[in-house]
């Protein structure tokens, strides 16, 4: 079974920065692609940054330069750099991972963790 835990976030002033760290455990051969999303309170969840096994990556629009997203292919890690924080950067961050091979299987839905708080506020 994968699992992926979420750590970092909190309380961040505006204009600050913070990393938050995505690990997924189980029995894991591959992870296609790894990555973020957020969901804002009353607003649907949105894609934050994804990166393939390939290392291509692919932000969401408002990103615009400020977060960084890198992997450890072989950890099964993915962590997210995020500078230059705004208030409506306020949301809970949830790790995804998707097509997972696990003992030979592939499962190409998606996991997902619990999601971490990001409180961007003076």
């Amino acid at each position: 079974q994968v699992q992926l835990v979420e750590s970092g976030g909190g309380l961040v002033q505006p204009g600050g920065s913070t990393r938050l760290s995505c690990s997924a455990s189980g029995t894991i051969s591959t992870i296609n692609v790894m990555g973020w999303y957020r969901q804002a309170p009353g607003q649907e969840r949105e894609l934050v940054a994804i990166m393939s096994r390939g290392g291509s990556t692919n932000y969401g629009d408002f990103v615009k330069d400020r977060f960084t997203i890198s992997r450890d292919f072989g950890k099964h890690t993915a962590d997210l750099q995020m500078n230059s924080l705004k208030p409506e950067d306020t949301a809970v961050y949830y790790c995804e991972a998707t097509g997972v091979t696990t003992e030979g299987r592939f499962y190409g839905g998606q996991y997902w963790g619990k999601g971490t708080l990001v409180t961007v506020s003076s």
